[in-house]
């Protein structure tokens, strides 16, 4: 079943963005062969705002990227962390250019997934 995937980046070559602090989100869709796709850029808008980001511009930014099951950035705090564990949307951080940690994070969510599947089937 394909996912979408967020990733925080300022240019959309490298994962380079704090959660909390990204200026923009690159929304991609990734299918079950492993093919991943850009469907669009989201700008966070709660990054314009001056000081330390706060409950509400928090809020914000996931309720921006609930339609989406997992979140790659550079970094994440505990709270923002939690907030996107309650709504089911698994978090990776990583640094380097975002091919290289998308295909890193496809290929652990394949193993992941394949390990399941030879659990199971030896349950049986």
């Amino acid at each position: 079943m394909s996912y979408k995937l967020a990733v925080g980046s300022s240019d959309g070559e490298i994962v380079d963005q704090h959660f909390g602090r990204s200026e923009r989100f690159y929304i991609y869709e990734v299918s079950d062969e492993g093919a991943w796709t850009l469907l669009e850029v989201r700008d966070n808008v709660t990054t314009r705002a001056e000081g330390e980001h706060h409950t509400d511009e928090l809020s914000r930014t996931v309720d921006m990227l609930k339609d989406c099951s997992k979140v790659l950035v550079l970094q994440i705090g505990p709270g923002a962390q939690q907030r996107l564990k309650q709504l089911g949307i698994t978090v990776y951080s990583s640094r380097g250019t975002v091919e290289d940690a998308v295909g890193k994070l496809i290929a652990f969510e394949n193993k992941r997934k394949n390990r399941s599947f030879l659990d199971r089937e030896q349950a049986e």
